[in-house]
């Protein structure tokens, strides 16, 4: 079968982490592994600098405009919220109010709030402090870097490894103790449930799986599974295929419904990025877009073998549901999508952006998925 190197669907998406979110096109190619001259040809025939977008811009920077003022507002509103009529204090106790709350509002706008003059809170501030104080304060401002870039997902665990990996020496306890008193943790996931034991043995292909989840080399075992993500506009519904060597999704595909195409697209993906040598498995559970025959042509095809879970058993495909918790508790879970091109644009920024050449996994041993193959092949 001969296929083009990349999908239009791909190609749509890298265009708008440029032309949408700002990144610069040396990024997105080096972390989508496409050529710089590849990106701007997609962008000439992709790009949209039509009226409407300019329209949409112009909405967006004043709906951002009424937002600064509103959040202006409120914080002027708040700031005496915890404090015991502190306005009524003595200056050096507002400015010791106005340092206790630094990580939640901006200094020219406290001061402003309590009456006071940002000189005067700056000279109070210079009084001497210990070097293991001063110390903290430079690590909180790495971790909370380290954290944003994260999208707020990581916790303490992850921080350190981040901190070591730039040089610092820090243990995870002091981390853990910065973050602690700056009200900074990671994003917390959804209740597991435990307990599970039912489900037949599959008829339809046998769980040649059978959880082992941990494999010896790439292009090897793939799992495969779709979920649905809401908009205003409707569901919208992706599918990931992942190499459970690395954990890296390499295969995606999102649509409006729930058909056939929907996992076939995203296993072509796979293939057409992996171009596997030998057989690869290929695990998933029984629903009726990978019983079809679509589906199992597709397999035959591509020298690709099926495995399935057993009916009702999300446990037996573990590491795909672990992939969409994670999706969904970094991402998902805190944001309100308008239309289903802005879920689409989102989940393509979590995968191809953050989740594969930088998201840090244990199993990895603290690195992302595309590091972790790196450094497999430069072994070989």
């Amino acid at each position: 079968m001969s296929y083009k190197r990349y999908p239009e669907e791909f190609k749509i998406e890298a265009v708008k982490q440029v032309t949408d979110r700002g990144y610069k096109i040396s990024e997105v190619a080096e972390r989508l592994g496409v050529t710089t001259k590849s990106l701007n040809d997609w962008i000439k025939k992709y790009g949209d600098t039509g009226s409407q977008h300019q329209t949409i811009s112009q909405q967006q920077e004043e709906l951002r405009r009424l937002k600064a003022e509103l959040r202006r507002v409120t914080e002027e509103r708040d700031i005496p919220k915890g404090g015991r009529r502190v306005l009524c204090k003595r200056v050096k106790e507002r400015y010791a109010f106005i340092k206790s709350r630094l990580d939640k509002y901006s200094v020219a706008v406290m001061c402003r709030t309590l009456n006071l003059h940002r000189s005067g809170f700056y000279a109070w501030l210079k009084s001497p402090e210990s070097q293991r104080s001063h110390e903290d304060k430079r690590l909180l401002g790495q971790i909370k870097q380290f954290w944003l870039e994260s999208g707020c997902a990581y916790g303490y665990r992850n921080i350190t490894r981040d901190l070591k990996g730039h040089g610092e020496t820090c243990g995870k306890n002091r981390v853990y103790r910065i973050m602690r008193e700056a009200g900074i943790q990671s994003q917390r996931g959804y209740k597991r449930h435990r307990g599970f034991t039912g489900g037949g043995i599959s008829h339809i292909a046998p769980n040649t799986l059978d959880r082992q989840f941990q494999v010896s080399q790439p292009n090897q075992a793939w799992v495969t599974d779709f979920t649905y993500i809401r908009t205003h506009e409707g569901w919208l519904y992706l599918t990931i295929v992942l190499d459970l060597f690395s954990r890296q999704v390499i295969g995606w595909s999102m649509k409006n419904n729930p058909r056939a195409d929907l996992v076939i697209d995203a296993l072509l993906m796979a293939v057409w990025r992996r171009k596997p040598e030998k057989k690869v498995l290929v695990h998933s559970d029984q629903g009726i877009q990978y019983t079809c025959a679509d589906w199992r042509k597709f397999l035959a095809e591509n020298n690709l073998e099926a495995s399935m879970s057993r009916r009702g058993n999300c446990h037996d495909n573990a590491v795909a549901e672990s992939f969409f918790s994670s999706l969904k508790t970094e991402r998902i879970k805190r944001r309100i999508y308008t239309t289903r091109a802005d879920a689409r644009t989102d989940v393509f920024d979590y995968i191809e952006m953050y989740y594969n050449p930088n998201r840090r996994r244990g199993n990895n041993g603290g690195i992302s998925p595309v590091e972790y193959e790196k450094q497999y092949y430069e072994k070989l």
